[in-house]
């Protein structure tokens, strides 16, 4: 099953007051094992970046001045992600602004159907813990000391080994590969090579009068024989 584990960084916390998405980060599993491919991007939020916001994420007005509009990548993202669940922490946050930016594309946004919220799953299994990413990275023992601030691509990359571990660990993973349908190739069967041993026909053998006369000699030498002479 392939799942797209994702984040985003943004100006601000509501798109209907005007806050914009800065940065898409996203992971692809497949059977919950990383595959490796990763999607990447910065967006120009045609706005200011309010000074709270610029503190988590350090990303600038100056700095995204001279990155694309979302509309012009958009059509990159939405090949990566194709109609893969997509999981994320706080899942409605995210959603919210990915449809948005979409909206303003003009382009069809993404069902809720599709959405995976890991703080929905860690209540259900922590429940009245602390369930924060960096909360979850600690339960689970999961590096973060590369973190100094939030990163899309960063956070993605951490909770795709969170949520691994929210279901159960990294067997469940490699149980879920094991079912799936493989194009695995058939080991050749090796045929052992029997030796054969030649056996002879027996042959016919009819002793000689010269024989018969030497048994019989050595017969009269043994007393009282158990077979006739």
């Amino acid at each position: 099953m392939r799942e797209i584990v994702f984040d985003t960084e943004t100006t601000g916390f509501d798109p209907k007051n005007g806050d914009r998405m800065v940065e898409m980060g996203c992971v692809e599993m497949v059977n919950r094992v990383e595959t490796g491919a990763t999607y990447h991007a910065y967006y120009n939020p045609e706005r200011d970046m309010p000074a709270a916001a610029e503190g988590v994420h350090g990303l600038s007005s100056a700095f995204l001045s001279d990155k694309p509009l979302f509309r012009d990548t958009a059509a990159e993202l939405l090949d990566f992600i194709g109609d893969a669940p997509l999981v994320a922490h706080n899942a409605s946050f995210d959603f919210g602004f990915l449809n948005n930016e979409l909206e303003i594309a003009g382009l069809a946004t993404v069902s809720l159907d599709r959405m995976v919220d890991t703080v929905a799953i860690a209540r259900k299994k922590h429940p009245g813990a602390k369930n924060s990413l960096d909360a979850l990275c600690s339960r689970y023992g999961v590096d973060r000391s590369h973190r100094v601030k939030h990163g899309a691509l960063l956070d993605a990359e951490l909770l795709a080994q969170v949520y691994v571990e929210l279901l159960g660990g990294r067997q469940i993973g490699l149980e879920l590969a094991a079912d799936a349908p493989a194009e695995a190739a058939e080991a050749p069967i090796v045929q052992s090579q029997v030796l054969r041993k030649t056996v002879r026909e027996p042959r016919p053998h009819v002793a000689s009068a010269e024989e018969m006369a030497r048994h019989q000699e050595f017969l009269k030498q043994i007393q009282s024989p158990l077979w006739g002479s």
